[in-house]
């Protein structure tokens, strides 16, 4: 018998969002991927790295990623010190439950939100507690003091799209005996960030991805911003050349070009209310989001229904299985002609209502 942990026996393992083989025949807006292109800055850093032969890459990549953290430093105001690079931040996430929790000790997040939270807490032996959330959107029931080692905080959150308010976010701080990690994967198409609390609390992290806003989903480039303390304990687990050659000039490149970058973001946010508004007026409801997502459910709150007419159709969202989600969609946001017909879509399908 192969000796294997029984945890990693026994669970089921993270199922990330359907790639399709035939992507090109698809409208997918089921990854929160982003619809435009990078900066044509990161094309030139890449061809510039790999040069006429190709030669740069028998060698091994910076191990520190120092120009990265330089970059992200002047972008965001901190010393290098504070900064950490990362392949995608789900290694940054990895890497703190590894770091804080050991086996037994307790993890918590919110439910609804990132359900890979819970697959890193199995790997790692970690227990588990979940907090829900009232209808305005706080937290329900969370404790006056949490004992906790980490507590997992998506803003804006996945799928809902709705961001916590700063002071709300402070408050949490001050209430969290162990690391406040603030999984900000999305607040590049939100009103405000908590950087400021990665200053004011020694507790709080923040983890950022550039896969979302400056469409290197396919580079895996993450980071988080933390007490050097704490950048000082996840440079020792991470895999000592974790960002390869490419990926390093393409984040570079990206962070540097803030002009491309602010204006697809807002081609985004634009395209994101305008959507969200169309699809009320057809009879669905959809959440204000944040995100570059918007979360839709049809009337008669039967998402599966709507998933299976947008997918005859080659639409591709997410629906969820979880009976507090199963009810609705969240929709990535596409480029406007891709959301135009993604609502005709809608409207063929209909919402359900009387």
């Amino acid at each position: 018998m192969i000796p294997l942990r029984p945890a990693i026996r026994d669970m089921a393992g993270y199922i990330p969002g359907f790639q399709p083989p035939d992507i090109t025949a698809w409208i997918k807006l089921n990854t929160n991927e982003n619809p435009y292109p990078p900066s044509p800055r990161v094309r030139e850093a890449i061809l510039a790295e790999l040069g006429e032969s190709g030669a740069s890459l028998r060698t091994y990549p910076s191990a520190s990623s120092d120009l990265l953290r330089t970059a992200a430093g002047e972008l965001y105001g901190f010393d290098p010190s504070w900064i950490i690079m990362a392949n995608g931040s789900d290694e940054v996430l990895n890497n703190l439950i590894r770091a804080f929790a050991a086996e037994g000790e307790e993890i918590a997040y919110v439910h609804p939100s990132y359900s890979y939270y819970a697959t890193l807490a199995e790997i790692q032996g970690a227990t588990v507690r979940t907090f829900s959330l009232t209808d305005q959107f706080l937290l329900a029931d969370f404790p006056r003091r949490y004992h906790g080692k980490l507590f997992f905080l998506t803003s804006p959150n996945a799928p809902l799209g709705f961001a916590f308010p700063l002071p709300y976010l402070e408050e949490l701080a001050g209430r969290c005996d162990g690391m406040l990690v603030l999984d900000e994967a999305y607040v590049d198409f939100a009103e405000g960030n908590a950087l400021d609390l990665v200053r004011r609390h020694e507790n709080v992290v923040v983890t950022r991805t550039l896969s979302k806003s400056y469409a290197l989903a396919g580079m895996r480039l993450g980071l988080a911003i933390a007490r050097p303390a704490v950048i000082a304990a996840l440079n020792k687990i991470r895999d000592h050349y974790n960002l390869d050659r490419l990926a390093q000039v393409a984040c570079v490149a990206a962070l540097r070009d803030q002009s491309y970058f602010r204006r697809r973001c807002e081609q985004v946010k634009e395209t994101r209310d305008a959507f969200a508004r169309e699809a009320r007026g057809l009879g669905y409801t959809a959440l204000a989001s944040q995100g570059n997502f918007v979360f839709t459910a049809p009337a008669d709150r039967n998402g599966r229904r709507v998933y299976d007419g947008l997918y005859e159709r080659k639409i591709l969202v997410r629906h969820f299985h979880d009976p507090l989600l199963a009810h609705g969609l969240r929709i990535s946001i596409g480029t406007e002609d891709e959301m135009e017909q993604t609502l005709r879509a809608l409207g063929e399908i209909g919402s359900g209502r009387p």
